[in-house]
């Protein structure tokens, strides 16, 4: 069986054929560095790193070059670094950072670039000095704009008529603009602002641009995967394309264009304008970094996905249960299955649905459960397909006892281990009163006690 993924352009599920098999190619725009992101921001990037890693699988590992791009020069950047009067490079290597920091404790791979606009600069003056060259662009009052009339092409991947697409978009209205659509690719600066010297006068790169020269920069074109939110195939994905295109000689820009849906909080999508957000920085103080990984996986990547503390709470009792069996068979030596079976793979193949790979992850656990109570020889050759479906998926990481245990450092846990071998000891005595004043303090101590047929487990309880 082979990878399948639903292809925006197309509107319809294709099989993914690299251009080249030895050098797969993906990109997927990435953050603009002027604040924490909410949870919703990593959602494409927690998705991605599933598509990532199931490539790395297919591919090989050194043959998939992954791009994830960093916007570090924007009004948003401008103001925060004027309110704190510092370098725009102070606000965006703060965040860049924590952003990175958040990332990696969601379990994502770092990609194979990370390129930054204002390292891209020399690249993007380039490409928009050939748009304006072959006149698919034009200069006008110190601004450099495109002429979405130049390429035939404009709207299809959106698939609305241009007139709808400018209704429904925050279109900047300007007398130099040939045609209401027309978007800037190079502006000037403001006073106070950062420029850069360019053929059209001191200024700075607009959105779309960066991202088609850094894809250029990095991976060349045309690529074989773009992703992003669906939120950004009109008009940051169409503008791409549509610049990216006549920039060149490809004919092509991205062979497969792959959107996820939105975050939702209330029936609302996740919005730093709205003010419904939830920080991934804060909620990591409260969560393992899986357990909000495994809930930002919960629905197909291209629905949308409510998020709520139920959704959480869930995602906490499955990889409870998932540790709990690797916890049970830790004394068995993965292996004798020769690797993970396309069958096991099925579900991440057909178009990444992860609900159903983490439902074919619990029915292996529970088989390895079932074949450890009964010493079966299967054991072996279940924990390591459980592991390494889990490690395409990006979970169960973590060593089982740290998982349960992590939180609690050796005094209190050698107190815990020391109460939990009390309680049993008054359990076996038909001690109940004591069991239960022992259970209560534990409580207080904040520990979950679970008690299972092989005897008494606990954890630290989450953060409230």
């Amino acid at each position: 069986m082979s990878l399948t993924l639903y292809d925006t352009m197309a509107r319809q599920k294709r099989p993914f054929v690299p251009a080249d098999p030895r050098r797969v190619t993906m990109y997927v725009c990435g953050p603009t560095v002027y604040n924490y992101s909410h949870v919703g921001n990593f959602r494409p990037v927690v998705v991605f790193d599933v598509l990532f890693r199931l490539l790395r699988r297919l591919y090989g590992e050194g043959a998939v070059l992954y791009a994830a791009n960093v916007t570090d020069v924007d009004d948003k950047i401008n103001a925060k670094a004027a309110e704190e009067g510092v370098p725009i490079g102070t606000i965006t290597d703060r965040y860049l950072a924590a952003y990175n920091a958040d990332a990696r404790a969601l379990g994502a791979l770092p990609p194979t670039a990370q390129p930054r606009a204002t390292q891209t600069m020399d690249a993007i003056i380039a490409m928009i000095g050939r748009l304006v060259a072959n006149t698919s662009a034009y200069a006008a009052q110190g601004h450099v704009l495109f002429d979405t009339q130049a390429y035939g092409d404009y709207g299809r991947l959106s698939g609305r008529p241009l007139d709808e697409m400018i209704a429904g978009a925050r279109v900047e209205v300007a007398p130099y603009k040939q045609h209401p659509a027309d978007f800037v690719l190079w502006k000037p600066s403001k006073p106070g602002e950062p420029a850069w010297d360019s053929p059209w006068g001191p200024g700075r790169p607009g959105w779309h641009i960066e991202c088609s020269a850094m894809i250029e920069q990095e991976l060349g074109l045309p690529i074989d995967i773009h992703g992003g939110g669906i939120d950004l195939v009109f008009p940051h994905h169409e503008n791409e394309l549509a610049q990216g295109v006549c920039a060149g000689e490809h004919g092509a820009y991205a062979h497969y264009w792959l959107h996820n849906g939105f975050l939702n909080m209330a029936d609302e999508k996740m919005s730093k304008s709205v003010g419904n957000v939830t920080l991934a920085h804060d909620l990591l103080d409260r969560h393992p970094g899986e357990v909000i990984r495994w809930a930002l996986l919960g629905a197909h990547y291209r629905q949308p996905l409510a998020w709520t503390e139920d959704a959480l709470a869930q995602a906490r009792n499955s990889l409870d249960h998932l540790y709990g069996v690797l916890g049970r068979a830790r004394d068995i030596s993965p292996g004798g299955s020769g690797g993970l079976l396309e069958d096991q793979l099925a579900p991440l193949l057909d178009d990444l649905n992860t609900p159903a790979a983490m439902a074919e992850l619990k029915r292996l656990a529970n088989e390895l459960d079932a074949a450890v109570r009964k010493g079966a020889r299967a054991a072996g050759p279940l924990k390591q397909d459980l592991l390494a479906l889990a490690g395409v998926i990006g979970v169960l990481q973590a060593d089982p006892q740290a998982w349960f245990q992590g939180g609690a450092d050796e005094g209190l846990a050698a107190t815990i281990n020391g109460l939990i071998a009390a309680r049993d000891a008054a359990r076996g005595a038909k001690d109940w009163g004591e069991a239960d004043r022992i259970r209560a303090e534990l409580t207080g101590l904040n520990v979950e006690v679970m008690d299972g047929p092989a005897g008494a487990t606990w954890r630290i309880r989450e953060q409230a």
